[in-house]
This record gives structure tokens, C-alpha cells and sequence, in this order.
């Protein structure tokens, strides 16, 4: 078998060529005439600088090619907060805000016909002097989507409640109502209801601590103003304050959709503790295993679930009823 030649030793003779190419040499001899390489000219004489190329057979710069411009940064938009102060929005909340003595004011900002209504809402003269300003500068100042109604309010956030100061509080009173919500964590749920909260009654919204959305403009504009009225607290575990609620007197009533008695079939009377889930997984285990009662809504037809906050103020109107 024939084997390749060796890139490494190249022929030179004839007889070392390959059959039918002709050999080459081994070295090529310079044409005559050619000038001389660059290592056979003469050394420059040290010491002396090369003498300058006329401008005309200078090789033209060579154009720079500048970095891509650096991406524009966008400011970002304002958030909920400010050195703890959230901003709220909105008539009923802000004039609410406005006349919760607990409240401390940073600034009030609104249009000329809000400042005149929100005077109105008052009955008085505001406890901070609103600076006008137009909607759009307003809208600047408040998170994207905020429908502040021509009014936004910068104030310190309220002194968080205990279950145990809201327990102290209700003394020897024989009927409250206490709600309680497992994984709600949407601001307009929860506004909500605190919203129904506040108008059946309810003494207290617990909710996990862990998730829980901040009290933000969000929140309080979908509570109208009940932020101001019905405490919210935050516990780190539920099913310890369902106990804590059961040694307090609370009848703990969990609803849920496949529960077999509805909630008016309970009668029930005295201190109630309403336990509320998410939409999507309801009640955890745990805190069905913690709770006295299960019942459900008379709901039917092909849509029989609710919104919770619809039925959370459904369910506050059926032991109101009772009554």
C-alpha cells in the first residue's frame, strides 16, 4: 500500500518526487532584480529618527468605531411606599385618612374640583393643606394603573394591631364577629373585605402575616375607607390563633362549597370566628381540622362558586340576619 509522504520532509531529489508530478525544488532562487527583503536591508543608524512620510503617502486614519450607546435608562415608576408612608388615593379613602386622628400627614396633593369635594366629604377644613396639581402630575406620583379620582394622600402607616389587644378591647361584649383568611393575598380581596367587614360589623380581618400584601393605596382604595375602621392583623400561624379565638369564646366556622349544612342552619349565635380560602384551593387541611364548624353558601346553578370577597359579605349579611 502506498503511503502518504511526510508534510515534514519534503523531496529533494527526482527520485524522492511522487510517480507523475514533477519534483520541486527545495529552495526557489530570488528572480533577479527583485529587491531585497526586509532583514537583507541595510540598519537604519542608531540614533537617528526615521525620517517623516510626506502627508501625501500617509495611510488615512482609520475611523474609530464608537461603542453602541448605552441602552437609555428609564426612571423607574414611583412604589406604594415612602419612608414608610404609603401614598392612598381616592376620595372616600383619603377623607377617611383624613379623619383617623391616629393618622400623621406628609403631604395632600389634588386637583382644584377634588380639593372642593374633598371638603365636602370632610365637613371641615382639611388637617393638611392640599397642594393643586393637575391629574397627570398627580398620576406620576402614584403607581402605574392608580385611579386616584383627582386626590392622593402621603401618610404614616397606622400602628399595627395584636389579636390580643382586639380580644382585651371587645371586654365582656357577647357578640363579635372575627374574620379570618387563609392564603388571600390579592389587595382588592382584601379591601373588599374589609369594606364588607366594616359594614356588617366585624370586629377584626386576620390573614397569615407570610404573603400578605402591605396596607397600599390598592388595598385601601378597594376598602373605602374602612382601612380606618376595621383592624387588620397579621398573625405568624393561623392555627394557633384559631385556638387562641376558641379560649376567647369564637365559634371558629370554616366555608366551603362541599361543606353538607349552609351557614344559616348553624343558628349560630355569640362570638363567630369566619374562616375564608383562596379561591382556587380553599381551606388547607390544617385549618379545616382546626376550625368547630364546616358550612357552605346556598349556592346553585352552573355557577355556584363566588368571588371571596362576595362571599365573605354574603356570609357577614347571614349571621348579621341571625341577629
Amino acid at each position: 500500500m502506498r503511503k502518504r509522504p511526510s508534510s515534514s520532509s519534503p523531496p529533494s531529489s527526482p527520485e524522492d518526487a511522487t510517480p507523475g508530478r514533477p519534483a520541486k525544488p527545495r529552495f526557489t532562487p530570488r528572480p533577479e532584480g527583485r529587491a531585497a527583503s526586509r532583514a537583507e536591508k541595510k540598519p537604519r543608524s542608531a540614533g537617528k529618527p526615521p525620517a517623516p512620510r510626506p502627508a501625501a503617502e500617509r495611510e488615512p486614519a482609520r475611523p474609530v468605531r464608537s461603542a453602541a450607546p448605552a441602552p437609555r435608562a428609564v426612571a423607574p415608576r414611583p412604589v406604594d411606599t415612602s419612608g414608610g408612608a404609603p401614598w392612598l388615593w381616592g376620595h372616600h379613602a383619603v377623607a377617611a385618612a383624613l379623619k383617623n386622628p391616629n393618622r400623621k400627614f406628609v403631604r395632600l396633593v389634588a386637583t382644584e374640583d377634588a380639593a372642593a369635594e374633598l371638603a365636602g366629604l370632610l365637613g371641615e377644613a382639611a388637617p393638611i393643606d392640599p397642594q393643586v396639581m393637575n391629574r397627570d402630575s398627580i398620576a406620576k406620583l402614584l403607581p402605574p394603573g392608580a385611579v386616584h379620582q383627582g386626590v392622593a394622600l402621603l401618610a404614616k402607616t397606622l400602628k399595627p394591631w395584636q389579636l390580643e389587644d382586639v380580644i382585651a378591647h371587645l371586654g365582656q361584649t357577647e357578640r363579635a364577629v372575627v374574620v379570618v383568611l387563609d392564603q388571600v393575598t390579592d389587595p382588592h380581596n382584601i379591601g373588599a373585605i374589609l369594606r364588607s367587614a366594616a359594614a356588617f360589623g366585624a370586629v377584626a380581618v386576620v390573614l397569615p402575616d407570610r404573603n400578605a400584601p402591605e396596607i397600599s393605596g390598592t388595598l385601601a382604595k378597594s376598602a373605602s375607607g374602612a382601612v380606618e375602621h376595621v383592624p387588620l392583623v397579621r398573625v405568624v400561624n393561623l392555627n394557633r390563633t384559631l385556638e387562641l379565638l376558641k379560649k376567647a369564646g369564637f365559634w371558629s366556622v370554616g366555608l366551603a362549597g362541599e361543606a353538607e349544612q349552609t351557614l344559616a342552619s348553624h343558628k349560630l349565635g355569640g362570638r363567630v370566628a369566619l374562616v375564608l380560602g383562596s379561591e382556587g384551593d380553599g381551606l388547607r387541611r390544617l385549618t379545616r381540622e382546626a376550625c368547630d364548624l364546616m358550612a357552605r353558601l346556598p349556592t346553585q346553578g352552573p355557577v355556584a362558586s363566588l368571588n371571596v370577597s362576595n362571599a365573605a359579605a354574603i356570609a357577614l349579611y347571614e349571621l348579621v340576619r341571625a341577629d
